[in-house]
């Protein structure tokens, strides 16, 4: 039979929505989908922007007023890939017209507008774009821990260092406004570490934080730092930065647990560490695991072993996983109460570093 077709729109023209389209462009030579993905519009601000972007990736049309396109009878999916102020109303108006609804990360810029949203949009599917779990080498880890390689976890350590606002000419877009961002590194960066976190090693149970700015005058953190006590029993450190000079895109994250130990960098994202703690004391030592295959991840739907993927592979997984699922009528990963479980991280980080005090979720 042939593949049912969804009509398209995606609301962003930014760095974003140049993945998000690739991915509508590439899912189906990856992975075996039952629609025809047919990119139907293309919506922003800026004019020169829309049609460059129609041009480029080959959106039928562009148009200026997202709200029009969304109440369109012939829009299935609405992609949401603008400032973070911006999520709640395009989702909320999405989901009350009845589109399946993609929408980037953080959910919100508040826990309780992540709940509203979340509300909204249980009444479609939906896909919230937390696309590093999809990282082979992120996803083997979960593997590895569901195993019990890793045994009981004692300590998670997780690093997002980037440079960003040290660049004069970044520094003054929308993500350093708490107006359009909410937060400055813990939503763009700090999220995305919480997200790994919960995902391989569960829920948070209490944290404190501290937040620093470094630009004068300036009204999101450009810094936040955190330590955790997990539901597990094991400890946790975060630290998120845009002035990680030396590093461009440094995510990282530790697992240090009575039976092993896993490491990843972000930046090496298709190479995994990891040592097996039961091994004789004679031969233990870290292995440095290249996730490419076989029998890895995602290996299937890519290149034969030892040929690398990069970062626009994680959003083709994450749409492949999302558009398989929907088929099925099965929930898919990251789901609406995992990223409103993201939002809630965030909601106690903010207040423990205003009040200095721990903060229980």
């Amino acid at each position: 039979m042939p593949p049912h077709k969804l009509n398209l729109a995606m609301i962003g023209t930014g760095s974003i929505a140049k993945a998000h389209s690739n991915a509508f462009r590439q899912v189906g030579h990856f992975f075996d989908i039952p629609y025809a993905l047919n990119l139907r519009v293309v919506c922003g601000r800026d004019q020169n922007k829309l049609e460059a972007a129609a041009a480029r990736w080959g959106w039928a049309e562009t148009a200026t007023d997202w709200r029009a396109v969304v109440g369109r009878p012939d829009i299935d999916v609405v992609d949401i890939a603008v400032p973070n102020a911006l999520h709640a109303p395009v989702a909320i108006a999405a989901a009350q017209a009845g589109k399946i609804v993609l929408c980037e990360k953080p959910l919100a810029t508040s826990l309780s507008e992540a709940e509203t949203m979340a509300d909204a949009m249980r009444a479609v599917p939906s896909l919230v774009w937390f696309n590093y779990r999809r990282i082979p080498a992120v996803a083997f880890a979960k593997r590895l821990i569901d195993e019990g390689r890793i045994g009981q976890t004692y300590h998670y350590r997780a690093t997002y260092l980037n440079q960003s606002g040290n660049d004069p000419s970044k520094a003054t877009t929308w993500r350093y406004r708490r107006s359009e961002a909410g937060t400055g590194a813990a939503g763009d960066l700090l999220s995305h570490s919480i997200d790994s976190a919960l995902y391989l090693n569960g829920p948070i149970a209490e944290l404190t934080a501290m937040a620093h700015t470094f630009a004068p005058g300036r009204d999101v953190d450009d810094a936040t730092l955190l330590l955790a006590r997990f539901a597990n029993g094991s400890v946790g450190t975060f630290e998120a930065t845009r002035y990680g000079v030396g590093r461009r895109n440094r995510k990282t994250f530790e697992i240090n647990g009575s039976k092993g130990m896993l490491r990843f960098n972000l930046e090496v994202m298709n190479q995994l560490e990891f040592l097996d703690a039961t091994d004789p004391p004679n031969q233990q030592g870290v292995r440095n695991l290249s996730v490419t295959g076989p029998d890895h991840p995602y290996s299937n739907n890519f290149w034969k072993p030892g040929h690398i993927i990069g970062y626009e592979h994680t959003f083709i997984t994450t749409l492949g996983d999302f558009l398989g699922t929907l088929n099925q009528h099965q929930p898919s990963h990251a789901d609406l109460d995992a990223a409103v479980a993201v939002q809630r991280v965030l909601d106690a980080v903010e207040r423990s570093a205003a009040t200095r005090i721990w903060v229980k979720l």
